[in-house]
Formats: structure tokens, C-alpha cells, sequence
């Protein structure tokens, strides 16, 4: 299989130190879901294209490269004047990612109904995060969903902080898991993003098994950090796998990690094994600082 991952490329600015109350210095990463997940499925030696806008700026030249440094084609990829976005990124005392994302007339806000490309029919589409749910390009974006026929896989990966009003991001997500569900294809989330969208007090994996039911979906996989991963169906569990342990140097792209590997060894049968690839996948990536994805030597070494 092969793919196609859409949605958005930017800069994450990392912390490394605050040496004055007037200078601080950081880090500036490769970074996006989207990305890091097309990203790591080119280091796990899958053909995968990024669908996605790039500007001409000096970060947008640095995403450009470290995609095709990774294996990814920019066939697909929109070139742009529009500055890249930026994320702000804070790591807590656990090693634990949080965002403030800089948005407003940046590169992955601006999409334009004429920009997007023909699809090739027998690519796995793979798209997601806030890229699909940004103003003004959520119109869109969806009316380029609607007519792609290929199977499809939505990572919602909510952030709050992009769009606070819960209704209001509920209604995106809803409207999106309604296109994956016409083909058949899955979703995924963390509990932390099940648990925000859903009713104060839900089990993130009833609210999983339920929007399995209500928009069609083959399955929906729920991320639990370090207690790994599982797939629910329409009636309930369908597998699961236990994270694993390992020294977490931060957990920037593990979520995006897992979803490559998950991708990359899922062959429409065989979700439990993709399940623990995708976790191990997960696990090395909270090794390195950054979103530093595995080959698949590594992560078949690391398994083994």
C-alpha cells in the first residue's frame, strides 16, 4: 500500500534554554502531525506523498527538505508566499508536549479550492489534525474529501487552543468522521481528545465504539499513552496492545509515530499486529527529543 497524507507542515519552536529574562534560545523543528506521520512512514520504507502547503520562507525551505530527507515525494505539495505556521511548544517536568500555535494568514490556513491535486486511485489517503479544522480552509478541505473515493484514515488530534468553542470542533470532527465512514476507513484519537469532545464523564472508548456505529467507520483506534493502544469496533474492543517501557525524553509526534506504523504494517486483517507496531513505533520515537521517527530496522530490532 502507499499513501497520501494531507494537512499541515510547520515549525516547532522547542525550548532548550532561557539564559536572561531578555533571551532565551530554542530549537527549530520540523513539525505538524501530518507531516511527522508522512514523515515516519517514509523512514519505515513506505512510499508515501505529502499534501500540504509549503511557503518560500526559510522554515518552509526547512520542511521541504526534511520531508524529502525522509523518503516523502512533494509531487502533491502546494508551494506558497504565505509564512509558515508556527508552534510554540512547552515540555513539562514528564516530558509531556503542549502547543500554542500561531496561525492567522499562515501557510496552513489558506487552502484554495483550485490548489488541490488529483488523487491517485489506488493511494491510502491519510489526513487529520488542525490543519482539516482551521478557518478558512475547513470549506475547503472538506469539499476535496468529498469527492476523493479512496480509502481514508482521520487523526483528530485536538487542540483546544485552536478552536476552544467544544460545539463548534465538534461539529468539524463530526462532519470529517462522516466522510472516513463512506469508505470504510478508520479513526483515530487519543483519550485525552476523546475525553474533551465528548459529555463530561464518558468513557473514551464508549464514545469510540459509538461514533463507530454512527458514521460507518470499519474501526476506531483510542491512543493511551503509556498504556499503549486499542481498536474498538461498532459492538466494543477488537484488540489492544500494552504500551511499552522505555526512558521519555519528550513525546513530541509519538502520537503521529504510531499512526505510521500502524499504517505501515496494516493489511485490513491483521489490526491487533499493526496495533504493536504502531505502539513500538510510539515508544522509540519518546526516546529521541523531537519528532526523530524510527527506520524500520530499528523498530523491527526494538520489537524483537
Amino acid at each position: 500500500m502507499s499513501f497520501v497524507v494531507l494537512g499541515e507542515a510547520l515549525i516547532d519552536l522547542i525550548p532548550v534554554e532561557r539564559s536572561s529574562s531578555s533571551a532565551s534560545t530554542w530549537v527549530a523543528r520540523s513539525g505538524g502531525s501530518p507531516l511527522n506521520t508522512a514523515a515516519a512512514l517514509g523512514r519505515l520504507g513506505r512510499e508515501v506523498s505529502f499534501l500540504g502547503r509549503l511557503g518560500d520562507d526559510a522554515f518552509g525551505r526547512q520542511l521541504a527538505e526534511h520531508l524529502e530527507d525522509h523518503g516523502v515525494g512533494l509531487e502533491l505539495a502546494v508551494r506558497t508566499s504565505d509564512p509558515t505556521t508556527l508552534a510554540v511548544v512547552s515540555i513539562a517536568d514528564d516530558g509531556k508536549a503542549s502547543y500554542a500555535f500561531h496561525t492567522h494568514a499562515t501557510t496552513n490556513c489558506n487552502w484554495r479550492p483550485e490548489e488541490f491535486p488529483a488523487i491517485p486511485a489506488d493511494r491510502w489517503l491519510h489526513f487529520g489534525s488542525i490543519g482539516t479544522v482551521m478557518e478558512p480552509s475547513f470549506e475547503p478541505l472538506y469539499a476535496f474529501l468529498s469527492t476523493i473515493p479512496n480509502p481514508k484514515s482521520f487523526d483528530l488530534n485536538v487542540r483546544p487552543t485552536v478552536i476552544p468553542d467544544r460545539g463548534e470542533y465538534r461539529t468539524k470532527i463530526d462532519a470529517l468522521l462522516s466522510l472516513v465512514g463512506r469508505t470504510d476507513g478508520f479513526a483515530k484519537a487519543s483519550d485525552e481528545d476523546l475525553e474533551w469532545l465528548s459529555d463530561d464523564g464518558v468513557d473514551p472508548l464508549v464514545t469510540a465504539s459509538e461514533w463507530t456505529r454512527r458514521y460507518g467507520l470499519g474501526f476506531f483506534i483510542v491512543t493511551l499513552g503509556a498504556e499503549g493502544a486499542v481498536a474498538v469496533g461498532p459492538d466494543g474492543e477488537l484488540a489492544r496492545a500494552p504500551g511499552r517501557r522505555v526512558d521519555v525524553v519528550d513525546t513530541v509526534g509519538a502520537g503521529d509515530t504510531f499512526t505510521a506504523g500502524f499504517l505501515a504494517r496494516y493489511d485490513g486483517s491483521n489490526t491487533q499486529e499493526a496495533l504493536e507496531y504502531g505502539v513500538g513505533a510510539a515508544a522509540l520515537v519518546c526516546t529521541r527529543a523531537g519528532a526523530q521517527p524510527p527506520t524500520a530496522s530499528e523498530l523491527d530490532a526494538f520489537l524483537a
